[in-house]
């Protein structure tokens, strides 16, 4: 990959969650952590990215005000939201995923002895899938999406209905409670949507900074979710609409 395409991919992934890390990109553009370092030296450098250790945040995080009381930080909310989302899993579970960092974070924390079936088209999560010792894994298969490392397309929406999972988990560009789950990845969108109707529950995963935003694909209305997942205490008045709108908060 040019390095064109390298930098224009990495502010693609910080336009979808507002930041990267260093070690994924490594994994996901194939090329060295220096070779990285460098794009992002040279996205700071042109005022695109804020560059900090490990990887890179986008500038709409100057937006957004994390609580102190939480101690929540960028390094570490992903791993509040993947520790409450575990809990929804159990043993002959059939589980279904898409990526994501808050992906990525939950299978770290799945149990060495748990009993499970996992879906995703997701190539990274089904690789993390594959390390562990006792699920099974089943990969939706597909065209490559190369900007989200995701199986995209007819086949793989065809695929998805035939499913039918106890639940699944996605994560969320952009949530408000007028607009529902909004994206700006039209086929990745249309995967999200099959999920959505093959599920028998639907736990959408989103940091704050992703409350209250609005991006131009609609998902799905907020009926179609049974639970939100942040890295806020349920109680926060940032969730109090969602939880009025009938959401399980957690």
């Amino acid at each position: 990959m040019l390095k064109k395409e390298r930098q224009a991919y990495i502010l693609h992934q910080l336009n979808l969650h507002n930041r990267v890390l260093s070690s994924l990109l490594c994994n996901e553009v194939n090329v060295s952590e220096d070779t990285i370092r460098r794009d992002l030296q040279e996205l700071a450098d042109d005022g695109k990215v804020i560059k900090v250790h490990g990887g890179a945040l986008s500038h709409s995080f100057s937006e957004f005000h994390f609580i102190d009381h939480n101690n929540i930080y960028p390094t570490s909310y992903k791993k509040i939201i993947a520790q409450k989302a575990v809990g929804l899993i159990k043993d002959g579970m059939f589980v279904f995923t898409t990526g994501g960092s808050a992906i990525m974070e939950l299978i770290q924390l799945l149990p060495p002895d748990l009993n499970a079936t996992f879906v995703s088209g997701s190539l990274n999560a089904i690789m993390e899938y594959s390390n562990h010792p006792n699920i099974d894994v089943i990969l939706i298969g597909d065209r490559i999406s190369k900007t989200s490392k995701t199986t995209v397309g007819a086949e793989a929406v065809a695929q998805i209905k035939r499913i039918k999972p106890d639940i699944s988990f996605l994560s969320v560009n952009a949530i408000d409670i007028y607009n529902g789950i909004t994206d700006n990845d039209w086929e990745v969108v249309e995967i999200k949507k099959a999920v959505i109707e093959s599920s028998q529950k639907v736990a959408a995963l989103a940091s704050s900074n992703k409350i209250n935003t609005l991006q131009p694909v609609t998902v799905c209305d907020l009926t179609k979710i049974d639970y939100l997942i942040t890295e806020l205490k349920p109680t926060h008045p940032l969730l109090m609409p969602y939880v009025k709108g009938g959401l399980q908060v957690l």
